[in-house]
């Protein structure tokens, strides 16, 4: 029987008057109407027990939900996503999990999500395909201090109109973030002692990874600069990623998007006070803050300061007896048979070591480090 032109109500009601006239068997009633015999009988029993508000529509959800989530736990998970605006669903779960050990069980990240976005605490975004590319080499550490990370996150103007350029130093191994100082412009003379002060307090790590921008690369040979010139004669490796291939720094590079959400938007008065958003950033990303990547450990749990302490003055640059020692001039050349070459202005007044590798070919040495090569028949130097 077509329901089209009656409401629930008066099918059940037109049921009933059927049913008490006992014109039809139960099982004729009921494939008359369309329902099952055990609605039928369900539909009788409801009358008989509540009378005419027995046949009103009921809600389907189910009277006990074992899944759901539980009030206090649901304003945990709120209270701690409006004060940790960019944290994400598994992120508040690994934060509040240590700190509320009377709750027995956590929801799902799923369910924590829609949580957040029934409250409207969710920003839509346009999902995108994670593009890998296909040349590039993961970074492979197995303890702090193996590879540091260094870059600028963009710059920016503060309030009063100043430009404000981060510098940020992090531990590739356990995301451990060393460094986020505000400094007035990106040349070397202003980050080396922000390099400094680190290496004071937490040593020498093995290796350096940067871009190709300035102060970490120039024009010269192997796009050397002071300042890494200064890291190789610490011992420090210089890694540089390829040009246009942020990729290769990925763990920096999304800590620079947090960074950025947490402590620019909008940015402080001066910059003083963005560097002290700076410093409260820094405490929270290493010692509060969750991370995917170390199974929901803050960096600080991981991290370890490096055996290898800063020298008080710089190792100096021994040669064996055979090599030919040159001194760099300040216009970054040395004379090499009474040919003036050029090396690069970050090797001045630094003294360099020639070694015949080959008949008319020089290996180019910075104490134990590899520069190039040069070739007596073109008297051209090449890495």
């Amino acid at each position: 029987m077509p329901w089209q032109e009656m409401s629930p109500m008066e099918q059940r009601t037109q049921f009933l008057t059927d049913h008490h006239r006992g014109l039809y068997s139960m099982r004729e009633l009921c494939a008359r109407y369309g329902v099952s015999r055990k609605t039928g009988y369900k539909w009788l029993a409801r009358y008989a027990a509540e009378g005419a508000r027995g046949l009103v529509e009921r809600s389907h959800a189910p009277h006990v939900c074992p899944h759901r989530i539980a009030d206090d736990v649901a304003a945990l998970m709120l209270a701690a996503r409006r004060a940790h605006p960019t944290w994400g669903p598994a992120k508040l779960v690994q934060y509040l999990a240590p700190r509320h050990s009377r709750v027995r069980a956590w929801p799902a990240i799923s369910t924590v999500a829609d949580l957040l976005k029934r409250h409207d605490l969710v920003r839509p975004r346009r999902r995108r395909r994670p593009i890998v590319h296909p040349g590039t080499v993961p970074l492979r550490t197995s303890a702090p201090n193996d590879l540091w990370t260094a870059d600028f996150k963009g710059q920016f103007r503060t309030r009063n109109g100043i430009y404000c350029f981060p510098l940020t130093i992090a531990d590739q191994h356990t995301r451990y973030l060393l460094r986020v100082h505000g400094l007035l412009n990106i040349r070397g003379v202003g980050v080396r002692p922000v390099f400094e002060r680190a290496f004071r307090e937490f040593g020498l790590p093995r290796a350096i990874r940067t871009d190709n921008g300035v102060p970490f690369a120039n024009t010269g040979l192997h796009g050397l600069t002071q300042l890494n010139v200064w890291w190789l004669r610490l011992g420090i490796q210089h890694q540089r990623i390829r040009p246009a291939s942020p990729q290769e720094n990925g763990a920096h590079e999304r800590m620079h998007r947090t960074l950025k959400a947490e402590t620019t938007r909008p940015p402080a008065a001066d910059l003083a006070g963005q560097q002290r958003r700076f410093r409260t950033f820094r405490q929270e990303y290493n010692e509060v803050r969750p991370h995917a990547a170390l199974e929901g450990d803050p960096p600080a749990a991981r991290y370890a300061v490096s055996a290898r302490p800063y020298p008080a003055t710089l190792p100096a640059l021994d040669y064996p007896g055979h090599f030919l020692v040159k001194r760099v001039t300040n216009a970054g050349t040395i004379r090499f048979q009474d040919r003036l070459l050029f090396l690069a202005n970050a090797l001045k007044e630094h003294h360099v070591g020639l070694e015949e590798s080959d008949d008319g070919v020089w290996s180019l040495y910075l104490g134990p480090v590899l520069l190039g090569k040069i070739d007596e028949a073109t008297m051209k130097v090449y890495g």
